[in-house]
């Protein structure tokens, strides 16, 4: 049994996978979550094997509440939670808000921000030292948009990650006492998948010049960050959201 389980939702790529992959090289055994693509899923679990730690790919969507037990169910086994990355999260086609569906705006919601709360609660349940557990860190998936608000294309998508933002200052807060810290990571423009998911293929190379370094980040960058708020080189961080944006 592992001491130093760490769960990642949304980890088969591009952020969630360079966090595990990180997390792995830094002494952590890794349960991730994916929904639909397996191929990645797998090749995953053998990268980290490659690195000497164990990884568990669970096929969930962090929507639904029962995926969500499923996941936790399966960290449980592999060993002791220490933290949780709050990774998973979507993206839909650019649109203004007088065209956008309630289906998808329920969909944003129940993913982004109803999946983050459910995998949270979950995590404060094993975390908290009220619940007999030893601590630990929890870390959130903001985004540039929180602050931008992404007007005529993603303003749903936007206010979703506004929500998270809220959610990690009151979390934080109000298990702080209890050997948790919650912080969240607020990427900018990163060079992953993501940006066609939303029919925007070239969105970095139409936004680049508006980057004060001239440059996307990378999934690593931001894995970097997320691995520092998840040590004890962060122990005095509670609420706050950790901007990596190259400035913008």
């Amino acid at each position: 049994m592992s001491d130093r389980v760490l769960v990642v939702t949304g980890g088969s790529r591009g952020i969630g996978r360079a966090t595990v992959l990180l997390a792995a090289e830094r002494g952590y055994d890794v349960v991730f979550s994916f929904v639909s693509d397996k191929a990645a899923a797998d090749s995953l679990v053998d990268a980290v094997s490659k690195a000497e730690r164990t990884a568990v790919a669970v096929r969930s969507d962090i929507g639904v509440e029962a995926d969500v037990l499923a996941l936790f169910a399966a960290a449980d086994r592999l060993g002791t939670l220490a933290g949780l990355v709050n990774n998973a999260g979507v993206l839909d086609l650019q649109a203004r808000v007088d065209e956008m569906s309630v289906a998808r705006l329920e969909r944003m919601m129940r993913i982004n921000v109803i999946g983050t709360i459910l995998a949270s609660r979950e995590a404060v349940k094993r975390l908290s030292t009220r619940h007999g557990g030893r601590g630990g860190a929890i870390v959130n998936l903001s985004s540039a948009a929180a602050v931008l608000g992404a007007p005529g294309q993603y303003a749903d998508y936007a206010a979703s990650k506004g929500a998270i933002d809220t959610f990690t200052l009151g979390l934080g807060r109000e298990v702080a006492a209890e050997g948790i810290r919650v912080n969240a990571v607020r990427p900018g423009l990163i060079d992953t998948d993501i940006h066609a998911s939303g029919g925007i293929p070239d969105r970095i190379a139409q936004l680049r010049d508006t980057i004060p370094m001239k440059r996307e980040g990378t999934a690593e960058e931001c894995a970097r960050a997320i691995l520092w708020l998840l040590s004890d080189e962060a122990s005095y961080s509670v609420g706050a959201v950790l901007p990596v944006t190259g400035g913008r």
